[in-house]
């Protein structure tokens, strides 16, 4: 889709909201994970969309996918993206080039409870962003990428501590 139909479509839907906040609130689609084997597991969602997950084969897993962990730095890099691209269509700047590589440091003595002062999370996160943009500055890029952490739901939901309830139903 070029930047001109991207930028339509995100003033028509921002004016909708604006007029009708109401409209913006909604579920989000849910993703349900079923074990597989072993340590394997294959999430569903909307439109037959599919994720699959293992864990290393030192902690038990096969090694047969990506990490739940590896899958939480992907989607931040690939949100991130998707805000940058957005926000360039919104402002007319045409990217060349966009590469967010996410990182992070975790200590895995948190994840197999074996220490109850290491958290079972990451520790810290990084975040690259190499971008090329025809006719912009590096400061209109530093601003569309300040613009994209700022808005993005993924970063959001790191940095945030959104509240999370769980249901447990024994068969």
């Amino acid at each position: 889709m070029s930047i001109e139909l991207i930028s339509q479509a995100l003033s028509k839907v921002s004016r909708h909201f604006i007029e009708h906040p109401e409209d913006a609130r909604s579920q989000d689609k849910p993703a349900t994970a079923v074990l597989e084997s072993g340590l394997r597991c294959r999430a569903a969602g909307p439109n037959g969309a599919t994720l699959v997950s293992d864990m290393p084969a030192a902690i038990g897993g096969a090694g047969s996918a990506p990490s739940p962990g590896w899958l939480l730095r992907a989607a931040l890099a690939n949100c991130d993206a998707t805000l940058i691209a957005m926000r360039a269509a919104q402002l007319g700047i045409v990217i060349n080039r966009l590469e967010v590589t996410v990182g992070s440091e975790s200590d895995d003595r948190g994840l197999l409870g074996v220490s109850g002062s290491v958290p079972p999370g990451p520790l810290s996160v990084s975040v690259s962003v190499r971008i090329s943009a025809a006719g912009a500055s590096a400061e209109q890029a530093h601003e569309l990428v300040r613009w994209a952490e700022k808005h993005s739901p993924v970063a959001d939901a790191l940095r945030r501590a959104v509240p999370v309830t769980t249901e447990v139903i024994v068969e």
